[in-house]
């Protein structure tokens, strides 16, 4: 059996903090992810004047229920969608002024539908800037709560970000949805959230979905990370392609993320897929068949597929998938352009992506600065001699040792001879 070892996922951990930071008492998270990102994260909890001890394998945040201990903070959000847009709303629950800024193509990335719903709430928020993106500033005097209406049809993370929030107001939260992208990312918040002693109910309505949250506060607890799922998509695509078996322990039928459905899409490719109790396993059986698949709810993985798609028998057409546009880079064109440099006919439309059978000849991959693009062709290079990239080291956002790790699976294959 080949192990791949998956580090934590970067969404949980995200949530596991701003909960940890929400709640009564001090929480201990067991394997959080280390990266760029959650360091951003963690780094700006201690801007904001939470306390955050790191050991190699857990962290310990002391909670502050009523917002932010300290009362002006500068936190510099970096590359992190999740920083950039829980930490905010975190700091809109207490009292204080507090500035947010981030990298330039955190600044590139929308906030707009966020802010609009935190302005609705009474929160004093300006943008000082571009409207709707960072930097933005806000004048804190804690949150009464009530009703909202929001369009999650760009991001699921306003949305959680909103979730999160609603314990913390005087009154709760009654959100409705008119549309909502990545729902399952949806499911994790909410079932954290449990985890920290919430209960969040839904409704279906005619104008949407409501979200009803109560007021009341989060309770301390200790809570374990499991691996990230996005990431694992990249071990278990490589095991498709080759026709090998690659086992992500951690990633089981309780687990909580949606992007471990990406397993389903390589099953209907030809692929032999098994989730157990506390493990993954894929194996390849040497060929692939195209297929048409809607990836609204498990949009991160995308690339993955699209990296592997040329190796299919026929044409893989990517559907729903609009936004990722508005990702770190535009990563619909971004995988795109690089599957037409590697000399593979590619169509695409405003939200799909058409790959059809081809040989993917050597070339340069162009990132964009983005950790997915280089993991997901990271793929076709094991079948495609000469495959570099511009900037390999944007891994670090979320796997800072992936390169190491990919290598490393694939000596485990050789010596065994698979």
């Amino acid at each position: 059996m080949t192990l791949a070892e998956i580090p934590g996922s970067k969404s949980i951990t995200a949530r596991a903090l701003f909960l940890a930071a929400a709640a009564e008492g001090t929480t201990v998270l067991r394997r959080p992810l280390v990266s760029d990102d959650t360091e951003g994260f963690a780094a700006g909890l201690a801007a904001l004047g939470y306390r955050v001890e790191r050991e190699p394998d857990s962290w310990r945040i002391d909670g502050s229920p009523g917002g932010p201990p300290s009362s002006t903070a500068q936190v510099y959000c970096r590359d992190g969608a999740t920083t950039a847009r829980f930490l905010p709303v975190l700091a809109a629950a207490g009292h204080g002024t507090y500035h947010f800024d981030a990298s330039a193509q955190m600044r590139r990335r929308p906030l707009g539908p966020l802010s609009q719903a935190l302005r609705a709430l009474g929160v004093d928020l300006h943008h000082e800037g571009a409207e709707g993106h960072h930097p933005l500033s806000v004048l804190a005097n804690g949150v009464q709560g009530g009703r909202l209406l929001l369009d999650a049809g760009e991001s699921s993370q306003y949305l959680t970000a909103l979730l999160l929030l609603g314990p913390l107001t005087a009154d709760g939260l009654r959100i409705t949805v008119t549309r909502l992208v990545s729902a399952p990312y949806v499911e994790i918040t909410v079932a954290m959230m449990r985890s920290f002693g919430v209960e969040v109910r839904r409704e279906q309505t005619a104008e949407g979905t409501v979200f009803t949250v109560p007021p009341g506060g989060y309770t301390a607890t200790t809570f374990a990370v499991e691996p990230d799922a996005s990431t694992a998509s990249y071990f278990f695509a490589a095991a498709a392609l080759t026709g090998r078996e690659v086992t992500v322990p951690g990633l089981g039928k309780a687990a909580l993320q949606g992007d471990l459905r990406f397993i389903e899409v390589l099953a209907r490719m030809g692929a032999e897929a098994e989730v157990g109790e506390d493990a993954t396993t894929v194996r390849g059986r040497g060929q692939l068949t195209g297929l048409t698949v809607n990836m609204r709810d498990i949009s991160d993985t995308m690339p993955t597929l699209a990296a592997l798609a040329p190796f299919a028998s026929g044409p893989v057409r990517i559907e729903d998938v609009h936004n990722t546009r508005v990702k770190e880079c535009d990563r619909l064109e971004a995988c795109a352009q690089n599957l037409r440099r590697l000399g593979v006919e590619t169509r695409t439309g405003d939200d799909w992506l058409e790959i059809h059978p081809g040989t993917p000849r050597g070339a340069e991959i162009r990132t964009y600065g983005d950790h997915r693009i280089v993991m997901s062709f990271a793929v076709t290079a094991l079948r495609t001699p000469g495959i570099s990239f511009d900037d390999p080291g944007c891994v670090r956002k979320t796997f800072p040792g992936f390169h190491d790790a990919f290598a490393t699976l694939n000596r485990q294959w050789e010596s065994a001879g698979a």
